[in-house]
């Protein structure tokens, strides 16, 4: 296991790039921790997977460095970095039987054959796959296939990092639960350094500590799960984290009021200076419907279950919120309430409210 630093890392597909428009990885300065357990979040196309192959070493940054426990790894290819990597698709021997597939990268290591019949009968109990030992892998379901393509990146206790690149791609809906589960599990088990890349939010936020969000080539928000959700430090994250996404509403600033649709608008705290696109930002679940607030009509709801999303119209501006209360009926005029601590300005996309603490 390593503590991984990234510095200064930038990467281009263009031999000469010329711009920052020419960058697929703007610069990025991250540590993770030893023993972590980390995502890389965000859509296709925004920089992930090409940070995923710098640390692996299947590509040489243009700019910048990789190092494993302070030690440079940049110019190094995959097979010197001591790392394990699991991909989209299974990567299993079908002709060899479960047993085998889980002992052949201790193998492919002259590790003596008694540790390496212990080592697998640990990964096979850890992984529920203990009676299919003797089964050959062609025979296997895709989600037992997926089991064991983790198990063969974690049947070493040696490696720096293990890196999910999408693993649950290919997986049937239902079962991708219990692979899930199973994951944060494993990691709670081994402790090994474990950075996951995908573009599913529930899988980021089911399976990681500290969660990465990228958006075109850059970082732009790092922290927890909850910390993501209650205070984005971008509109993106806003709105790429959560069902529905947080509302980013027009705003404008008279002296140090925020206006929304002509209204005054209570922040979690002072707006900081500067100049640009203002907005507002807050959650469907930190609205309520109230007797008094701003008035607004109900355009359309839908019932998802375990509560109802209504959508109301501000004038022309449309909100979205979530209430497990009776639903005025469509067209209905209303009053939402919006929760000032969870209530922020944001400039530009970026967050522009100071927080009060108490």
């Amino acid at each position: 296991m390593a503590k991984i630093t990234l510095r200064r890392l930038r990467h281009s597909y263009d031999p000469s790039p010329k711009g920052p428009e020419d960058f697929a990885l703007k610069q990025i300065d991250l540590d993770w921790s030893d023993g972590g357990a980390y995502a890389l979040l965000g859509p296709s196309g925004c920089g992930k997977s090409t940070l995923l192959n710098i640390i692996s070493g299947l590509l040489v940054p243009t700019e910048g460095q990789v190092l494993f426990d302070g030690q440079d790894v940049t110019g190094l290819p995959p097979d010197k970095r001591n790392i394990a990597q699991v991909f989209q698709f299974p990567v299993i021997y079908d002709t060899m039987t479960v047993y085998d597939n889980l002992a052949f990268p201790l193998r492919n290591r002259g590790v003596d054959e008694s540790r390496v019949a212990a080592r697998v009968a640990e990964i096979a109990q850890m992984l529920d796959v203990t009676d299919l030992l003797g089964v050959r892998a062609a025979g296997l379901s895709p989600d037992n296939k997926q089991k064991i393509s983790m198990g063969r990146g974690l049947v070493r206790d040696d490696v720096n990092v293990v890196m999910f690149d999408e693993p649950l791609t290919v997986i049937d809906p239902h079962l991708k639960w219990k692979l899930r589960s199973k994951l944060k599990e494993l990691h709670a088990r081994v402790r090994a350094t474990m950075i996951y890349v995908t573009h599913d939010q529930t899988e980021a936020l089911t399976f990681a500590d500290q969660v990465v969000v990228m958006q075109d080539g850059e970082i732009v928000q790092i922290g927890t799960p909850v910390e993501l959700f209650e205070r984005p430090a971008h509109t993106f994250v806003g709105h790429f984290i959560g069902s529905p996404g947080m509302n980013i509403l027009p705003a404008t600033q008279e002296g140090e009021r925020v206006m929304l649709d002509g209204h005054d608008i209570a922040l979690e705290g002072p707006i900081t200076s500067g100049s640009g696109q203002l907005e507002i930002g807050i959650r469907p679940e930190f609205i309520e419907l109230a007797e008094t607030g701003l008035p607004a009509r109900v355009r359309r709801m839908a019932d998802v279950g375990r509560h109802n999303v209504v959508e109301a119209m501000i004038g022309d501006i449309p909100v979205k919120l979530v209430t497990e209360g009776p639903v005025p009926a469509q067209g209905s005029a209303v009053h939402l309430a919006f929760r000032p601590d969870h209530t922020r300005a944001y400039r530009d996309g970026w967050l522009a409210t100071e927080r009060v603490m108490p």
